[in-house]
C-alpha cells in the first residue's frame, strides 16, 4: 500500500481507539505508556516565566541560569553552561571536543553554528587498518583517536556574534567548579568498572578522575581539577589563544609525542569554527529547525519526518504496531540515504535540497508497505551519487526575551579517547571513529558509512548531533530540543517533536515516553526495556521486524516549550539525572 492510500486507511482504523488517543493540549496523562514502563507519565514539568535551562547536570543548569539573571543571553548562558559541563560532565561535555549550536533570535533570525572536530592533517583513509586491512581499536582508545577540538572556537565565534556580557564572566563559573565541587551520584554513574579500568591506563586521567587511590570519588566528596581550572583561566584571560596556542597548545602537542598521537601546532593553529545555514522543514504546520552537515541530524530527520508527514499519526495508537511500523520504515529509508551520502560540505558535494524535499519523500514512501517490514539490504540510497555517542550532552535555553539555543556537543565515547592531557586537565575526544575508518564496515555505534565520509586531513566528521528548535503556525517559538545518544540521536529528538505535535505530550511526557531506534542497518528496531507491550512486539514480528531489547536505547533529551501564555515548561531525562531550572 503507497502514501496515496494509507490515511484514510489508517483514519478509519484509528476512529475505534480515539478515545484511549485524546491527550489534552496541556498533556493530561491518558495512561498510555505500558504498564511495565520505570518513568512517570504523570510528572509535572518544571515552570518559569523569565528564562529556563535544561541541562545534563544540575550545577550547569544553575551557572546558565544566573547568567540570565544576571542581565546575560540565552547564548551567553549556553556559553557558560558549555564551560560548566567540561568541568562536571567531563564524560561528555568537554572542552577537548566539539559539537554544533542552532539559535533562534527573538527578532525571527537564525543560525547554525559548526564547531565539530576536524581531522588533523597527517590523517590518512586507512590509518585504522592494519596491514590485512582490518580494523583496529585505535579511532576509539588512545592518542591517535583524537580530532582537533572545536569546542573552545565555537564558543567564542558564539560569543563575538551574539554574546552580550563580558567573556571573562561567562567563563568564571567554569573556573570555580574546577576549583572544586561535590561529587553527586550522577557523575559517579559514568565511573562504572569498566571506565576504570579504562582510565587507569592512562596516568593523567586515573589521576583526574580516579582520585581514592586509582578509585572513583564517593558522594560527597569534593573533586578538584586544579590543571582545569588553570586551563580555563588561560581561555577566560587570552580566548582561543589561550588554548589553541600557547602553554595549552604545548601541552596538547607534548600529550601527542607521549602517546603517538598527530595533533601538531599547526592543526590547533588553523582550526575555525563554521557558520552555516540551518536545515529548515514543516512538520505538521510547525517549522523545524536543525543542523545541516557536517551534522547528520537536521537532513536525516527531515527526511524522515517528510515521509511521515503522509502519515496520519495522531488516528493512530501510540506506540502502537503500525505507529512504530511507519517510524522504522521511515528512518530505514533516511538513513538509507544519510549513510551514503551525507559528510564534510567543504569536502563533498551533497544532494542536500532534494534530500529535504517532500517531493523526494514522496518517492521513497511510495515503496512502503503498511502491513510488511521492508527488508533493509532492499533499501539503497535513493538518488544518484552528485557528478563532482554515544556519549554527548544537550542542552536548551530559552531567555526572557524569546532567544532561543540548543546545543549539543560530544567528545563521542563515554571519556573520549580516555586520554587525559597532562597538566591541561582535560579528555581528549575519540571523534576520528565517526569518519567511515573502513567504508562499509560498523563503528562503534553500528553505523555502516560510505566512501564520502572517509577519513582525510583537515576533514571533519560526519556526525549525528541534532540540537533542534521549533516554531509554531503563527512564527512563534514553541520548542527547544535535543539529546546525545550516538546514533540514535535523530530517532530520539524527532520523537520528542512527534510526541508533542502529534500526540499533545506535554515536556515531561515527551522526554519521559519510552523510545524505539532503527539506523537502517543492523536491520533491527531496538526499545528499551518494558517500553512496548507483548502484543505489540509480536505484531511488528509478523510484520517480519526484528526487535532487540535494551536498557537504554538512547539519549538523554533535554526540552523546553514555550505554552500558549508564554509561559516556559521544560523536563531534563531521567534516564541520566539532569536538571531543568527556571525562574
Amino acid at each position: 500500500m503507497t502514501l496515496s492510500t494509507c490515511s484514510s486507511v489508517q483514519l478509519r482504523r484509528g476512529l475505534a481507539i480515539a478515545a484511549v488517543l485524546l491527550i489534552s493540549a496541556c498533556g493530561t496523562s491518558t495512561g498510555i505508556f505500558p504498564d511495565a514502563w520505570r518513568y512517570a507519565e504523570n510528572a509535572a514539568p518544571v515552570t518559569a516565566t523569565h528564562g529556563m535551562v535544561v541541562s545534563t547536570d544540575e550545577l550547569a543548569s544553575r551557572v546558565g541560569i544566573d547568567i540570565l539573571a544576571a542581565g546575560g543571553n540565552a547564548v551567553d548562558a549556553a556559553i557558560a553552561v558549555e564551560f560548566a559541563l567540561a568541568v562536571v560532565n567531563p564524560e561528555a561535555g568537554n572542552i577537548g571536543g566539539g559539537g554544533f549550536m542552532v539559535t533562534r533570535m527573538a527578532d525571527g533570525s537564525t543560525a547554525a553554528l559548526d564547531f565539530r572536530e576536524q581531522a588533523p592533517a597527517a590523517a590518512t583513509r586507512d590509518m585504522y587498518l592494519d596491514p590485512e586491512g582490518n580494523l583496529t581499536d585505535r579511532s576509539v582508545v588512545g592518542h591517535l583517536a583524537a580530532g582537533v577540538p572545536g569546542t573552545v572556537s565555537g564558543m567564542w565565534a558564539a560569543h563575538q556574534r551574539f554574546g552580550t556580557l563580558a567573556w571573562a564572566e561567562l567563563v568564571a563559573p567554569a573556573i570555580r567548579l574546577a576549583e572544586g565541587f561535590e561529587v553527586r551520584p550522577r557523575f559517579l554513574g559514568s565511573l562504572d568498572s569498566t571506565m576504570v579500568e579504562e582510565l587507569s591506563v592512562f596516568p593523567a586521567s586515573s589521576a583526574q578522575f580516579l582520585p581514592r587511590d586509582g578509585q572513583p570519588p564517593l558522594a560527597g566528596d569534593t573533586l578538584r581539577q586544579p590543571d582545569l581550572a588553570a586551563t580555563l583561566r588561560r581561555i577566560q584571560t587570552d580566548g582561543p589563544a589561550g588554548f589553541y596556542g600557547g602553554e595549552t597548545a604545548d601541552l596538547i602537542v607534548a600529550e601527542m609525542e607521549r602517546g603517538g598521537g598527530i595533533i601538531t601546532h599547526d592543526d590547533l593553529a588553523s582550526y575555525t569554527s563554521a557558520w552555516r545555514d540551518p536545515v529548515s522543514f514543516t512538520y505538521r504546520g510547525h517549522t523545524v529547525i536543525s543542523m545541516p552537515p557536517s551534522s547528520s541530524g537536521g537532513v536525516t530527520m527531515a527526511e524522515a519526518a517528510n515521509i511521515l508527514e503522509g502519515y496520519d499519526l495522531a488516528g493512530l495508537p501510540w506506540h502502537g504496531a503500525e505507529m512504530i511500523h511507519l517510524y522504522a520504515e521511515a528512518w530505514k529509508r533516511a538513513y538509507a540515504d544519510r549513510n551514503h551520502y551525507l559528510a564534510d560540505p567543504d569536502f563533498v558535494e551533497m544532494p542536500l535540497e532534494r534530500m529535504t524535499s517532500p517531493e523526494y519523500a514522496r518517492e521513497r514512501a511510495a515503496t512502503l508497505s503498511l502491513d510488511a517490514a521492508t527488508p533493509s539490504l532492499e533499501i539503497g540510497p535513493g538518488m544518484e551519487v552528485p557528478t563532482e555517542g554515544e556519549h554527548t550532552t544537550h542542552f536548551s535555553i530559552v531567555d526572557a526575551a524569546g532567544n532561543a539555543v540548543a546545543v549539543t556537543t560530544t567528545i563521542n565515547s563515554w571519556y573520549g579517547s580516555k586520554v587525559t592531557v597532562t597538566g591541561a586537565g582535560f579528555v581528549l575526544n575519540n571523534e576520528m571513529d565517526d569518519f567511515a575508518a573502513k567504508p562499509g564496515t560498523p563503528n562503534q555505534f553500528g553505523l555502516v558509512q560510505g566512501e564520502n565520509n572517509a577519513i582525510a586531513g583537515g576533514k571533519r566528521m560526519l556526525s549525528a548531533m541534532t540540537p533542534s528548535i521549533v516554531v509554531d503556525p503563527a512564527g512563534k517559538l514553541r520548542m527547544v530540543t535535543g539529546t546525545p545518544g550516538g546514533a540514535t540521536i535523530i530517532t530520539t529528538v524527532f520523537q520528542t517533536i512527534s510526541n508533542v505535535l502529534d500526540y499533545g505530550m506535554n515536556a515531561a511526557e515527551a522526554v519521559n515516553a519510552p523510545r524505539v531506534h532503527h539506523q537502517h542497518l543492523p536491520d533491527q528496531i531496538y526499545y528499551e526495556a518494558g517500553g512496548l507491550t507483548s502484543d505489540v512486539v509480536a505484531a511488528l514480528e509478523a510484520m517480519g521486524h526484528t526487535l532487540v531489547e535494551r536498557g537504554d536505547v538512547s539519549g538523554d533529551a533535554q526540552v523546553i516549550l514555550v505554552e500558549a501564555d508564554g509561559t516556559l515548561s521544560a523536563w531534563s531525562d531521567p534516564r541520566r539525572g539532569g536538571k531543568a531550572v527556571g525562574y
